[in-house]
């Protein structure tokens, strides 16, 4: 059970998460640290962090589909792609090492920060797509859902940047079509934490009202300034990712 100075910090801790992530992802960032610091183990914190980033991302995906930047139609491949993938990666993670990923990771979020910083109008407006929608759902959703059920750090990063590149999509439809494969990993990995075990319903309960909060107000805010606020959001996001990836990878714990 959680003290009552416990249950607010995480009431906030949620509230933050939820707002970040609405707008640019990366809400793993203020949620994991602080289970960890309500004194979760990691396999636990991770359970719980993907049951309460669900409420969050629930209301996110509401408040862009009300708004008329989704169209859930065109994700049904890359959802269906994703469940799968984002299960076989949790299954692997609860049985693998990630350390090479940590390492890895970080220099791969690096081209993509400098690439969002160096185009300051970046997903203003839609351009032609690249891809196909089904091939771009499949390889996507598969790679991006194994990815985020093993591993998980800057996955939205790498989803908003693919749909912007390969689908053509301006920012704010990106990050929308980015919630909608956000969460439907979070469900598939939370499936499995929760079949294991590793899932705290106390702590993820004290955070929901928070992330349920902070998940219309992201999106809301991201809907009302649009690509300007999202970019800055995502460029701080994506840098703070970077920096915390390499502080543990090397010596930071």
């Amino acid at each position: 059970m959680t003290d009552a100075v416990t249950t607010a910090a995480l009431g906030v801790a949620g509230l933050l998460a939820g707002t970040v992530d609405a707008i640019a992802g990366g809400g793993g960032l203020v949620s994991v640290p602080a289970l960890l610091w309500a004194g979760l183990p990691p396999h636990l914190a991770l359970g719980t962090n993907k049951l309460q980033s669900c409420v969050g991302t629930t209301m996110a995906v509401h408040r862009y589909h009300a708004a008329g930047l989704l169209d859930l139609r065109s994700t049904r491949v890359a959802v269906a792609a994703t469940a799968a993938g984002a299960l076989v990666g949790t299954v692997a993670v609860l049985r693998l090492d990630d350390s090479v990923l940590r390492r890895v990771v970080p220099w791969l979020l690096v081209p993509v920060a400098a690439w969002v910083l160096a185009r300051p109008r970046l997903g203003d407006d839609p351009a032609p797509p690249r891809s196909g929608a089904v091939p771009f759902g499949l390889l996507a959703g598969g790679t991006l859902g194994f990815y985020d059920g093993f591993f998980g750090p800057g996955c939205g990063t790498f989803w908003t940047a693919a749909c912007i590149r390969f689908r053509g999509m301006g920012l704010a439809r990106a990050t929308a079509f980015t919630k909608v494969v956000n969460l439907t990993s979070n469900l598939a990995a939370l499936a499995v934490f929760a079949a294991m075990g590793s899932v705290d319903p106390a702590p993820a309960a004290a955070m929901i009202v928070g992330q349920a909060a902070g998940g219309r107000l992201g999106a809301s805010l991201a809907v009302r300034h649009g690509a300007p606020l999202i970019r800055v959001v995502f460029a701080a996001v994506v840098c703070a990712l970077v920096g915390r990836l390499l502080w543990q990878s090397f010596g930071g714990g």
